[in-house]
């Protein structure tokens, strides 16, 4: 029997859960505060970052999105890693392409830590190819 799933916006409750989630996940780091950016990404485009339960109500999955007016970009997309591999990811990815698409998105970025060769391969499988940039990023509001 194939598990059901319902995606839907965050909600500020599911806070606990989806750090929990991308903690188990591997995707918090020191340097980024989960909670602050929780709180960062509901003042921008809070109807790209979703979730999926299941049919308990329990968050599975989690990520982000955003446009900028020139690209797209998911971050912290997640599935609890008992899930991975269901197609929930798949089904996640889906609904975020059609929503950038919807608001005239040409093209979506992500980014994937190098050697998480894993990862990589699901979003190659996703139609996803390195773009052979080099990303560099600059702290401007410290979060530790």
């Amino acid at each position: 029997m194939e598990m059901e799933y319902r995606i839907r916006a965050f909600v500020p409750s599911d806070t606990e859960s989806v750090v929990a989630l991308w903690e188990a996940c591997g995707l918090v780091r020191p340097w980024n505060d989960p909670r602050r950016d929780i709180e960062r990404k509901a003042t921008v485009q809070s109807e790209l970052f979703l979730v999926a339960e299941d049919a308990d109500r329990r968050v599975v999955a989690a990520g982000m999105a955003g446009f900028d007016g020139h690209r797209g970009w998911v971050n912290y997309l997640a599935v609890l890693p008992e899930l991975q591999g269901s197609g929930l990811g798949r089904t996640l990815m889906a609904e975020f392409e059609q929503r950038l698409a919807a608001m005239g998105c040409p093209k979506v970025n992500l980014q994937v830590r190098a050697g998480n060769e894993r990862v990589i391969g699901f979003y190659e499988s996703l139609g996803y190819s390195p773009d052979q940039t080099v990303s560099l990023g600059k702290r401007l509001i410290p979060d530790a």
